[in-house]
């Protein structure tokens, strides 16, 4: 008889990322409140499903919102891969407002969890300024990025792009800022003289 195992561990990996995909949307869209069992109906599991990956509703959301920040800050090495350092800067810093913009639409969920306790930001600035980091740092290798840069000015500039980005009607004038913090990043231009003001 052939052990059922291991397809039952890529089944239970996948139920859980379909959940965690969904509930993204539904905090997002829905609010805090929605029901789990209506995340379960659009992951298409059982809500036994859900609660044998999540417990409670606090472990659900924090566990989505980590999802998130993994999705933004893991794949860090494989963009530059696959990019370039200089590309896959542009690309990150489209994901990390979309991340963002994600975030401040699951914040009514985020702040339920705060309040009983969790702490699901506990590693989000250091996660992300070792993402940025790995960026500067590949970009200042191949020669295309600037070797002045301080990542968390980087990430305090996105922060600040992100708030723009999340008015539907000013998407263009975000990817504009984007661009233009690219251009400031880049080899070749020259860093403004701090002792000059």
């Amino acid at each position: 008889m052939a052990d059922t195992a291991p397809v039952k561990r890529a089944d239970a990996r996948r139920n859980r990322q379909r959940l965690l995909d969904v509930a993204v949307q539904a905090f997002s869209h829905d609010g805090a409140d929605v029901s789990l069992e209506s995340i379960a109906k659009r992951a298409e599991v059982g809500i036994g499903t859900l609660y044998r990956h999540f417990p409670t509703r606090q472990a659900l959301v924090e566990a989505a919102y980590r999802n998130e920040l993994g999705r933004l800050c893991d794949g860090v090495e494989a963009l530059i891969a696959s990019h370039g350092a200089d590309r896959a800067t542009r690309l990150w810093m489209d994901q990390f407002v979309d991340y963002m913009t994600t975030k401040r639409g699951m914040a009514d969920a985020l702040r339920v969890v705060i309040a009983s306790g969790g702490n699901p930001f506990a590693q989000s600035r250091d996660r992300m300024l070792a993402a940025v980091t790995t960026l500067l740092e590949a970009g200042e290798a191949a020669g295309s990025l600037r070797s002045d840069i301080e990542p968390g000015d980087v990430l305090a500039s996105l922060s600040g792009v992100s708030l723009t980005a999340g008015d539907p009607a000013k998407r263009d004038q975000a990817r504009r800022l984007l661009d233009l913090l690219m251009d400031g990043l880049r080899y070749g231009i020259p860093s403004v003289d701090r002792t000059a003001h």
